[in-house]
């Protein structure tokens, strides 16, 4: 039999997108299991919303390494001994080693508060500001894969939320959060049923019954 899909869930924060995660777990909307949430932030919420679900955890900072290369060692050897099959950036502020990148390539996750290419770079709420002092019509949010350039990989998929006249940061943020909630969990099921397809910056999702052909082809 199969094993699930086995995640390693990053964040630096609150980890909200972290529950979406284990709320499409338990709702069966997800065939995965999170092994390890690993944090760079002592006493962060994700932590402990980790530790509420029975999930092991791991918080590795600069000053109990002793410096930003031993870090960034630290976080690659748990990731390796976790034994995941995929690596998810939720809310995570630390950019991490081209070792780490190029180990789990195709691999890992990032999800950003913007319609990439657009306003990359920076955490929330800065994205969100800056769209809003460039006065778009439209935001959302973007899942992609991760590479050495940062909020540049392939592209997996976006949502969209329209930007209102009497939007602030935080409350375009707020509505962009609820796509996150829900795009987020989504991929990750793709990933599970095997049906994510990388050529260059290109990515496709094999439709089901494509998926099923390829694999009976397969065997």
């Amino acid at each position: 039999m199969t094993r699930r899909l086995r995640l390693a869930v990053l964040a630096s924060g609150r980890g909200s997108n972290l529950q979406a995660i284990l709320d499409s777990i338990d709702s069966g909307r997800l065939d995965a299991e999170v092994a390890l949430v690993l944090s760079n932030t002592p006493r962060c919420l994700a932590l402990d919303r980790a530790s509420q679900a029975g999930i092991t955890t791991c918080c590795i900072t600069n000053k109990a390494s002793g410096g930003r290369a031993n870090q960034l060692a630290r976080i690659h050897d748990a990731l390796v001994k976790a034994d995941v099959d995929l690596v998810v950036n939720a809310g995570f502020n630390l950019i991490l080693s081209s070792v780490t990148v190029e180990h789990f390539q195709n691999r890992m996750l990032n999800i950003h508060p913007s319609l990439l290419p657009a306003f990359a770079g920076g955490m929330a709420p800065k994205p969100q500001r800056d769209a809003l002092e460039h006065g778009v019509k439209v935001s959302g949010c973007t899942v992609h894969l991760v590479t050495d350039e940062l909020d540049a990989g392939p592209i997996l998929a976006q949502a969209t939320v329209p930007v209102l006249d009497d939007d602030t940061p935080d409350s375009l943020a707020g509505r962009i959060l609820v796509e996150e909630h829900k795009t987020l969990p989504n991929v990750i099921q793709w990933f599970s049923e095997g049906r994510v397809r990388v050529e260059g910056r290109r990515t496709f999702i094999v439709p089901e019954p494509v998926r099923q052909q390829i694999a009976e082809a397969a065997g």
